[in-house]
Order: C-alpha cells, then sequence, then structure tokens
C-alpha cells in the first residue's frame, strides 16, 4: 500500500531570505516589502495608539474642566413617561422645565432631565459651561479612561492594518508583474517546445 503524500507539506520558513539559483528578484522585492510592512504596522500602531488616547483623554479632560454641576428647580410637574432611548427601551428619567442661575446672576430656563412626576419645586442638579448654558454631563474619570483606552486601541489597530493593507497592495501589484512575465517568458520559449515536440 503506497503512502500518498500530505496535502499540506510544512512550508519553509525565510525561503525569501535563502539564497538558491530559483530564487528571483521579485523575491528579495517581496521579501523586503513584508519585512517592511510588518515593522512599520508595528511602529505606527505604537504611535497612534497612544497619540489618540491622549488626544481623547485630554478633550474629556478639558470638557470635565468647563463644566460645572449647578443647583436647579423644575418650574413645572414632570411628566409620569419615561423618555424612550434611542434603542427603543423606556429611561429612568423624564425631560422636563428647570430654572437655574447664571454665573453672572441671571435666571435661566431650560429642559433637564428629571424623575418622573417630580412636582414643581423639586431641586435638580444640571451641568453648565461657564457662560451657564447647559451642556451634557461630562464624562467621569473612569469612563473617560475607557473611552481615551477604546479609541487609542481602535486607531493603534487602524494604523498597522491600513500599513499591512498596502504592503498586501505592494505585494498584489509584485504577482501581477511576475504573471505578466511568465507570460511574455512562454510567449518567446513555448514555440521553441512545441517544434521540439512536434520535430
Amino acid at each position: 500500500m503506497t503512502q500518498t503524500p500530505r496535502r499540506n507539506a510544512a512550508r519553509v520558513r525565510l525561503w525569501r531570505w535563502r539564497s538558491n539559483p530559483l530564487r528571483r528578484r521579485s523575491d528579495r522585492v517581496e521579501a523586503w516589502i513584508v519585512l517592511v510592512s510588518w515593522a512599520l504596522a508595528v511602529l505606527c500602531g505604537a504611535i497612534a495608539a497612544p497619540v489618540a488616547a491622549g488626544a481623547v483623554g485630554d478633550t474629556l479632560a478639558a470638557e470635565r474642566a468647563q463644566a460645572r454641576a449647578v443647583p436647579a428647580v423644575l418650574t413645572e410637574r414632570a411628566p409620569r413617561t419615561p423618555q424612550v432611548t434611542s434603542d427603543g427601551s423606556a429611561g429612568d428619567t423624564v425631560w422636563a422645565m428647570v430654572r437655574w442661575t447664571a454665573p453672572d446672576g441671571s435666571p435661566r430656563i431650560g429642559r433637564a432631565e428629571a424623575e418622573p412626576a417630580a412636582a414643581a419645586g423639586t431641586r435638580v442638579t444640571v451641568w453648565t459651561d461657564r457662560a451657564g448654558a447647559l451642556v451634557e454631563p461630562p464624562l467621569t474619570p473612569t469612563e473617560s479612561l475607557f473611552q481615551a483606552v477604546g479609541t487609542g486601541v481602535l486607531a493603534g489597530a487602524g494604523a498597522a492594518a491600513a500599513v499591512w493593507g498596502c504592503g498586501r497592495l505592494a505585494r498584489r501589484r509584485l504577482d501581477r508583474l511576475r504573471l505578466e512575465r511568465w507570460d511574455a517568458e512562454w510567449a518567446r520559449v513555448g514555440p521553441q517546445w512545441r517544434r521540439r515536440m512536434t520535430g
């Protein structure tokens, strides 16, 4: 009983770097493309990740520094039905009209979140900027850290993937050049083989 060779033979590692008579110039070029692609992908990913994380962290820290918690009171009874969130589920709060005092001492009125069915005059906390306009509550330092780290990971992975993709495109172009050269070589050598086989 004869044994059939395994379909997936072990690949020879670093074959493009080894000296042999069958190695073409394009093989050496491809070896350099692979090496440079890996090196640049790691380098760009390592640079992009902390830069993006730092930028996001600085932005969120600036937002926290500018936002301030201000006491406010409801000017009307809050609705009883909780607001519907973007995913279609009911939230825990409702929107109601509130009144607060701006840094310059002027009274302000706007809509803010409150407990459902809260009576007029109920105290709530709103977030304002330095001019006294309502803003979204800033992220906590822990939430900011998670967002900065997540953004850094995505930016690093994206930068590395972009560089690696450019390397893949270069290798694909190299493969097309090889096929074109093989076709040209066969067009030159093929007729000689046919004459020998028929002669």
